[in-house]
């Protein structure tokens, strides 16, 4: 199989006091449900040709900050990590030959700062974030895993579009997310519908679109800071004992990467130079 290709991460960036997040997760703002603040105005004008167009895969989380824990005790950052690696090769497969991966280093919220300081060195033209979901922690329940205490919660499913009304271009933004959300639809799969729900508390997110899953994820750092289109998926719940090994199956990883290429193929027909 070829190498991935990772590009460069720079050194971190001096930051504020660290956001609120899920005990046995990292990184993962509180959103706040007051209205949306006023979209940033477009960029210049998007141009795409496949061959061309930069875009930067975001393996979310680290490697000394590896996320939600799944629930068989498999880090998020695994997964994370191999899903973008699929996803590049469908997008290079698919022309677009300029596609990264990052891979950042480091505690959870200086690496944020990282990844966006990096996608701009980069000068990429879109940047795609890859998560996996749990929920909070009063959600969980016990069970035994291998012999060892775990935790789970069958509760809920799906996936999740995520964008920032805060971001440099949250028109390209949005109509990207909208892209893919339809694209994993099409495909069979349902997205995630508890983020609206009064159950998640200080975790709720608005939802933008209702027939695609997208939701406004306003105070994000790499949603809100990136200086080009940004989204972020959540391809969806690894503490969901069945959903986490169809998730870790090849057949589902394949069926995400083409919701993504497609999606993204869609997107850059619709930016193409004159």
């Amino acid at each position: 199989m070829r190498a991935a290709a990772v590009i460069p991460i720079l050194a971190l960036l001096s930051i504020g006091p660290a956001d609120m997040c899920w005990s046995r997760q990292t990184a993962k703002v509180a959103p706040r449900l007051d209205a949306a603040p006023k979209p940033h105005a477009s960029r210049v004008a998007l141009k795409c040709d496949p061959s061309k167009f930069r875009i930067i895969l975001d393996v979310g989380h680290t490697r000394e900050s590896e996320g939600a824990t799944s629930a068989r005790n498999i880090p998020e950052f695994d997964f994370n990590l191999q899903l973008a690696k699929r996803i590049e090769e469908k997008l290079r497969s698919e022309g677009f030959a300029e596609t990264r991966l990052l891979v950042t280093g480091g505690k959870a919220r200086p690496s944020l700062f990282t990844r966006v300081a990096a996608a701009k060195s980069a000068k990429a033209d879109f940047f795609l974030s890859i998560h996996h979901d749990s929920v909070p922690d009063s959600m969980l329940e016990n069970w035994v895993f291998e012999g060892t205490k775990s935790y789970f919660s069958d509760r809920f499913t799906g996936y999740g579009v995520f964008v920032s009304h805060r971001n440099a271009d949250f028109t390209d933004s949005m109509a990207f997310a909208h892209l893919v959300g339809m694209q994993m639809k099409a495909e069979g799969l349902p997205f995630a519908v508890q983020y609206t729900q009064p159950i998640m508390g200080r975790y709720r997110h608005p939802l933008l679109d209702k027939d695609a899953g997208v939701y406004g994820y306003d105070d994000l750092v790499v949603l809100m800071k990136a200086a080009m289109p940004a989204v972020l998926l959540e391809a969806g719940s690894i503490i969901n004992r069945d959903e986490e090994l169809q998730l870790s199956s090849m057949e589902r990883q394949d069926i995400i990467g083409t919701a993504v290429s497609t999606a993204m193929k869609e997107f850059c027909d619709a930016h193409r130079s004159p």
